[in-house]
């Protein structure tokens, strides 16, 4: 599976989202930050058919408290998940692989709640701003690294290239991927290129001694 993780800038339209998928027309899925679709979910959907690319990110509905939405869409521009912030996680299926959703600070705040979904392969971790401190960086690539060893699975997490936290004085843009042993395969600070990131249970070292289900090779690349 080809996964390209994007860091774009705060935008009231989807060019970004547009620029990625046009660059990677052969990418299974883009993952964006929490909110940024916006209120532009018909267009990402259209956009999705059109590029036959699955869509993994966030949206708002400011007229209903949370208001923040974690959102998957698949290549052919239907919703497949669409999650309230702070309620239990739930699941789809691409390619073989069990994909969930965390928002933000949901990451620290309940962790991942996967009680009526059972195990997962993958978790993509939608965050909105940057971090506010070095402190609150560290903290959350660790929650992430527990996740990814209690559940074990892939974490990945990405937030916008810009914003701040309550005003905050402090951004650092944050793109992280951790292995289901808890390796931290990638952590990004401050720096806002878009990665692939290529999983292949096939090429998996057939030496580990861990179970078939918990191998897997990634592959992290940056792009331009």
């Amino acid at each position: 599976m080809k996964i390209i993780i994007g860091q774009p800038s705060l935008e009231q339209h989807l060019l970004q989202l547009e620029a990625e998928l046009k660059q990677h027309p052969d990418a299974d899925v883009i993952f964006f930050p929490e909110g940024y679709l916006n209120q532009n979910v018909e267009e990402a959907c259209r956009l999705a058919a059109e590029y036959g690319t699955m869509i993994v990110s966030g949206h708002r509905r400011l007229d209903e408290r949370p208001k923040d939405r974690s959102i998957i869409i698949n290549k052919a521009g239907k919703i497949v998940l669409e999650k309230a912030k702070y309620t239990p996680a739930e699941v789809i299926e691409k390619q073989g692989w069990a994909i969930s959703t965390l928002l933000c600070d949901e990451l620290v705040l309940q962790g991942f709640r996967n009680e009526n979904i059972g195990s997962v392969d993958i978790i993509m971790h939608s965050i909105g701003v940057g971090m506010f401190s070095e402190e609150q960086y560290s903290e959350w690539v660790q929650e992430a690294r527990q996740i990814a060893m209690q559940h074990q699975c892939i974490v990945m997490g990405t937030s916008h290239a810009d914003g701040s936290y309550r005003d905050s004085e402090v951004s650092i843009s944050i793109a992280y991927c951790i292995a289901p042993d808890g390796e931290v395969v990638l952590a990004s600070r401050s720096d806002t290129r878009a990665r692939t990131i290529l999983l292949d249970r096939g090429n998996a070292d057939l030496s580990s001694q861990k179970p078939q289900e918990n191998r897997v090779n990634i592959i992290i690349a940056p792009l331009g």
